[in-house]
């Protein structure tokens, strides 16, 4: 109950009440402040649509970190409580009432008998708000989860403010006639973004931090003690906009500007190989901004290209905060499982952090992801989003990522994986980045055991086609011969499928062409002679490998690769999978070459 207690100002016409447009404290015209309280300022408004009065009393938040938090980043400075007005201030009617020699009745009166009543029968707030929900009462649900906390009779057990906050707008539509709370933030201004950005406020610096740049201050606002990266220790010099992230941490408008800046600075600048606090400070931020997509997606962009350059420019470096990375765009995954383009980049993010791990971590990565219903999700979208080439590429590319280590939860979804990648295949059919990835994936199906039998045909028509299309892509190359390899070895069927001549030619032919471009590559020669060794096991297949000359060429990859020539198949195995090059029982790899040069 607040009075009109007026410090004089008077609202310009068609003043509005603190707020955006189209949010719900624009309903409000402010007509003139009261007196400031000890806790923020008091505004007396009226409903544009009802011209009731109504006072607003405007708290600022100190910590907006918490209040972030608290609100799933709503992210607000002020919170604001609109209440009934009364002409009277409460001290005045305090005074009316002690002249009078009156009690305060009405309402300060019901709230007495109201606490009364609840210690005398603690259950009885329960039976009112089960009547209220079985007569569908609105906000019965809300009221329901907020009473009970609110209504303890030991004040250290009731809820706090902050819980209020977070149950009253989070768990439904609550909305009140008497009160309602709506919080807004102030943004900083597109100039003075740019202005830290700059780092041209040489007046404010943090004497805490380790570094200092000559010409680019670190800039700290009034909470910087607040915020939860803040330490003592030294730290490394970061460029100036990853320190304005780090000191305006709830600003959303400023850490996408930042991170827009940081993704246009060279490598050199970045202080690449690799900056852990600089990948920390944007991990943070992704978890301070969960709800804000535009900052998701920046902010992947941001850590996509971190991880690019140090590859680039760094091959040997290794990534650090692999796992808060992983947390974090899982995270935003699951927050956006639909938005394609925040797909694309989590792809392609965990695919790199997936593959750069040690072995073991790796193994217990693709584990947790793989628990997380990773591989799920990419075999849904590869069947829904066949028309986005992007999603098909970054897909095939995380699924090959998790299939690498052989460490497989459940097999079953992988059955369909052969359909759909035919049907990728069908929808890009001269895509030389999507055959490459096509390739890699059939390949570790293989060794897996995850094609059918009546799949095999289809699976090595597939292969030889991307063959024939990329030629020049060494990788491609190498992971179709390999899926060859391990498809002939376990079927003459397919084995039967290489050498038969159908359109575009026969599959020996396309060898013949693939070790004249590659023949100074060992690792391709390797995995071609694979293939003919397991194509030599079988003697029905014989003579067709000799009626196509290829006992010349069988000799020339002996002659010029002897000590290496799939000696021990170190390039067809990967830790933690089965050697699906392995020749049939009793057939070694130079002996099915010798039986082949011997054959008459």
């Amino acid at each position: 109950m607040l009075g009109p207690e007026s410090d004089g100002r008077r609202p310009t016409q068609g003043e509005r009440g603190p707020g955006y447009p189209g949010e719900p404290m624009d309903k409000y015209q402010v007509l003139y402040q009261l007196n400031p309280g000890a806790l923020g300022v008091n505004l007396v408004v009226e409903e544009m649509e009802t011209k009731v009065k109504r006072v607003i009393k405007q708290v600022e938040c100190m910590d907006d970190h918490q209040a972030s938090q608290a609100l799933e980043e709503i992210s607000s400075l002020y919170l604001c409580l609109v209440m009934e007005f009364n002409k009277l201030s409460f001290q005045e009617v305090i005074e009316d009432k002690r002249k009078a020699k009156e009690i305060i009745d009405s309402k300060s009166t019901e709230a007495m008998y109201l606490r009364k009543s609840l210690r005398q029968s603690p259950g009885s707030l329960e039976t009112v708000l089960k009547t209220m929900e079985e007569k569908q009462i609105p906000d019965a649900e809300t009221f329901g989860n907020l009473l009970p906390g609110m209504l303890q009779i030991d004040p250290s057990d009731r809820i706090t403010i902050k819980d209020v906050v977070h149950i009253t707008f989070l768990s439904g539509s609550f909305k009140s006639s008497c009160i309602s709370l709506t919080l807004y933030r102030e943004t900083v201004p597109a100039s003075i973004t740019d202005m830290l950005l700059e780092g041209n406020v040489a007046s404010i610096l943090d004497p805490r931090r380790g570094c200092t740049h000559s010409s680019q201050a670190s800039v700290v606002p009034r909470d910087r003690a607040l915020r939860p990266w803040s330490s003592e220790r030294s730290l490394p010099c970061l460029p100036v906009p990853a320190e304005v992230m780090q000191n305006f941490s709830g600003w959303p408008e400023v850490q996408f500007r930042a991170m827009k800046r940081l993704l246009k600075m060279p490598a050199d600048q970045l202080g690449l190989p690799w900056r852990p606090e600089l990948v920390e400070v944007v991990v943070t931020t992704m978890q301070l901004h969960d709800r804000v997509l535009d900052i998701q997606l920046c902010a992947c962009s941001l850590l996509l290209h971190l991880l690019g350059q140090a590859m680039v420019h760094h091959p040997e470096a290794k990534a650090l905060c692999n796992q808060a990375i992983t947390s974090a765009v899982l995270s935003a995954l699951w927050s956006y499982p639909e938005e394609e383009s925040l797909l694309v980049l989590v792809y392609s993010l965990l695919a790199i952090t997936t593959t750069q791990e040690s072995q073991s971590e790796s193994e217990s990565v693709s584990e947790e992801l793989q628990n997380a219903g990773l591989l799920e999700h990419i075999l849904e979208h590869l069947n829904s989003s066949l028309e986005s080439r992007d999603v098909c590429v970054s897909g095939l590319g995380l699924l090959w990522a998790l299939l690498l280590d052989g460490i497989i939860v459940n097999k079953a979804p992988l059955e369909k994986v052969p359909d759909l990648i035919s049907q990728v295949l069908a929808t890009y059919p001269a895509d030389g980045e999507m055959a490459e990835a096509s390739c890699g994936v059939f390949w570790l199906l293989s060794l897996l055991g995850c094609i059918k039998e009546q799949q095999f045909e289809q699976v090595v028509a597939l292969l030889l086609q991307s063959i024939r299309l990329c030629q020049n892509r060494v990788l491609l190359v190498n992971n179709a011969y390999r899926g060859l390899a391990s498809l002939v070895e376990v079927s003459e069927l397919a084995a039967f499928k290489v050498v038969v001549q159908e359109e575009g030619g026969s599959g020996l032919s396309l060898i013949k062409e693939t070790y004249q471009l590659h023949k100074d590559d060992p690792e391709v020669v390797e995995n071609v002679g694979m293939l003919l060794v397991h194509l030599a096991s079988y003697e029905e297949i014989l003579p067709e490998l000799v009626s196509s000359s290829m006992k010349a060429l069988v000799q020339e990859i002996k002659e010029r690769f002897t000590s290496s020539l799939v000696s021990d198949r170190s390039a067809f195995s990967k830790p933690g999978l089965p050697p699906g090059g392995s020749p049939q029982p009793g057939c070694t790899a130079s002996g099915g070459l010798e039986q082949m040069i011997a054959w008459n």
